[in-house]
Formats: C-alpha cells, sequence, structure tokens
C-alpha cells in the first residue's frame, strides 16, 4: 500500500480517537477551530519567510490537523465527510485543467490562468471578483483583486504605463494633504493599490516583501536597543539624532553578518 494513503489513514484514525476520548477535541467547534486555523497559517508563512524547511514541515502537519478536524466535524454534523471533500476538489482540478485533461490548448501560464477564470464563471459565478475573500488582509486582497480581474485581461500592457499610474497617484496625494482635503484617505489608498499592482509587473508579492521589511526593521531596532543598553544609556532619553547613529551602527553590523 501507498505510504502516502497509510499516514493518511493514520491521521484520520487518530482524529476519530481523539474526538471520541479527548476532553478539549471533543469540545472543539468549527468556530472554535477558526481563529486556531488563522494562527497556524501565518506561522506556516513565517516558516516559508525564513525558508526554514523543518518548520515548514510540522506547520503544514498542524494545518492538515486541523482540515481534517473540520472534516470530521463535518462528518458528524451529516453536512460532509473527508471523501467528499478530496473528491469535490479532485473533480475540480480535473474541470479546470482541460489542457491536461481534455483537448483544449495552452501556451503558457497566462493561457492556464485565464482559462480558469472563465471556467469559473461557467460554474454559475457572477463576478470574476467573487471568490475573494471579504476578510482577507487588504493587502492580499488587492493582490487577489488584481490577479483575479488579470484572468480576463483586465490589465495593463506595459510596465512603464503602471509605474507612471503609482507616479499620478501619488502627486494626486500630495496635491490632497497640501490642501487638507478629505480625500487624503482614499488616495493614500488609490497609491498603495497602484503600488501593488506595480509588484506584479517586477514579480514581486508585495506582502510577502512587506513582511521581510517588517521583520528587517525589528531586527534592527532590537539591535539598536542592545547597542544603547551596552553604553549604559535609556532610549527613550536620547533624541532623534543620537538614535540615528546606533541605527546606523546596527544597519552596519547586520549587513556584514
Amino acid at each position: 500500500m501507498d505510504e502516502r494513503l497509510v499516514a493518511f489513514e493514520r491521521l484520520l484514525n487518530i482524529m476519530d480517537e481523539l474526538r471520541e476520548k479527548c476532553p478539549w477535541d471533543q469540545k472543539q467547534t468549527l468556530e472554535s477551530l477558526r481563529h486556531l486555523t488563522i494562527e497556524e497559517t501565518y506561522e506556516l508563512t513565517d516558516a516559508i519567510l525564513q525558508n526554514d524547511m523543518n518548520s515548514l514541515k510540522g506547520e503544514i502537519g498542524d494545518l492538515f490537523l486541523h482540515l481534517v478536524f473540520y472534516c470530521k466535524i463535518g462528518e458528524e454534523k451529516n453536512a460532509f465527510n473527508v471523501s467528499e471533500v478530496l473528491n469535490g476538489i479532485c473533480d475540480k482540478l480535473i474541470y479546470r485543467h482541460p489542457h491536461i485533461y481534455s483537448d483544449t490548448k495552452v501556451e503558457n501560464e497566462e493561457d492556464v490562468k485565464q482559462n480558469w477564470e472563465k471556467l469559473k464563471l461557467k460554474e454559475g459565478k457572477k463576478s470574476v471578483l467573487e471568490g475573494v475573500p471579504s476578510s482577507l488582509p487588504s493587502l492580499v486582497k488587492a493582490s487577489r483583486i488584481q490577479d483575479k480581474v488579470k484572468g480576463i485581461g483586465f490589465d495593463w500592457n506595459d510596465r512603464k504605463d503602471v509605474w507612471a499610474k503609482v507616479l499620478e497617484e501619488l502627486n494626486e496625494l500630495e496635491y490632497e494633504v497640501e490642501n487638507g482635503t478629505e480625500n487624503i484617505e482614499e488616495e493614500f489608498g488609490d497609491v498603495l493599490f497602484s503600488l501593488i499592482n506595480y509588484a506584479r509587473f517586477i514579480n514581486i508579492n508585495p506582502d510577502d516583501a512587506l513582511s521581510k521589511t517588517n521583520n528587517k526593521f525589528i531586527r534592527r531596532f532590537q539591535l539598536m536597543e542592545i547597542l544603547i543598553k551596552e553604553n549604559n544609556l535609556e532610549i527613550d532619553k536620547l533624541s532623534l539624532e543620537e538614535m540615528d547613529i546606533y541605527w546606523e551602527k546596527a544597519k552596519k553590523i547586520l549587513k556584514s553578518e
């Protein structure tokens, strides 16, 4: 028997036992697991950004457990079971990959994505954007929106035109700020949206980029705090100019590593 099937069956059997015998597992509901699943997903993304393959393996396992847990609860509610879930995604993948399982011809990745979005509309979805979760973080949501509309051809043709749009939005924001209008927040949002759009054209995931910048800032700031303490100083007693000296020291140290 395929060792993958053996391992998956083992997880399913353990889930059955936990649901039957463990007080904590017995108490869990779809709602109580939701925030834990979100937390596990963020831990998974941390492992990916850190390129920590050992942690990644563990975090994938944690998510597998959550997915099996949801299937177990669905079975108890007579709503669905794990077999229906797996067969459902298999059927969807076959239907949405006609270039593999039928006679549709594609030339590249973009053809595949366009076919995917067109097939979803044929399934009865009223909008290309219907599949974008409302609860997504705004940065990720903007990326998904732009990716979705690109799938049906609603997109810029040239990277330079996209950058020109970024500059246009920046100028509009500056005008609103200088004149103190009510449109500052809206124009700031337009700047962010256009920058996220530009990220696609230079093959950068904006959420990954911002996450890495956040982590870089944290490392530098925490090292700056250490350097200041080593000189028997208190950070909240220093001027911005004095702190900047230690900031530059921390920056040089981390760059040399």
